[in-house]
């Protein structure tokens, strides 16, 4: 008795291509962002996916309409948000960058800490046990949440997740796999 999950990130935003933190905002889809969630079906096109959730942020939403929405209901969760980055949001991330196990435990000014988006996802998580048992479950969301499942279901720590994190070497692929035991 599994979950099995297979997360996609958003397209690239034009918050992204100045390297500004997005945070809560909405964001928009830069021209490459829509050309990736648009591929993004097409790489995935032989898979059959049970639901297909998203995070409420709109690059979120316009991700995972762009990439399945042909196919599928898309279905808005505001657990699967990116991690509230305050007074920080809208800032270049390289202000907080190489600090990012600092707000591990610490939230962000007037934010919230990854500590905060792993209590998400874990509550996001029991309710797919409970509800999508033995289903395969697409999830188009962000980087906090994703770090957040590799912490819950990979056994891994905050500072290992992110220290490992795809962005940072550089290493994408269309979809991570996770299962819920």
């Amino acid at each position: 008795m599994a979950v099995k999950i297979i997360y996609f990130v958003h397209g690239t935003t034009t918050d992204n291509e100045q390297d500004l933190a997005t945070g809560w905002s909405p964001g928009e889809l830069s021209e490459l962002g829509i050309r990736q969630a648009e591929e993004l079906g097409k790489l995935v096109f032989n898979k059959k996916f049970d639901a297909v959730f998203c995070s409420d942020l709109k690059r979120a939403v316009d991700s995972a309409r762009l990439g399945f929405a042909d196919k599928y209901k898309i279905i808005q969760d505001k657990r699967l948000r990116e991690c509230n980055y305050g007074d920080l949001t809208g800032k270049s991330v390289k202000e907080f960058k190489n600090e990012m196990n600092k707000y591990v435990n610490t939230p962000f000014p007037n934010g919230e800490s990854y500590k905060d988006v792993e209590k998400r996802i874990r509550d996001f998580c029991e309710y797919l046990k409970i509800n999508y048992n033995r289903k395969y479950i697409a999830v188009v969301a962000h980087q906090a949440p994703q770090l957040a499942l590799d912490v819950i279901l990979k056994d891994k720590i905050w500072e290992q997740a992110i220290a490992e994190d795809w962005r940072d070497t550089g290493v994408w692929q269309p979809g991570w796999e996770y299962k819920i035991d």
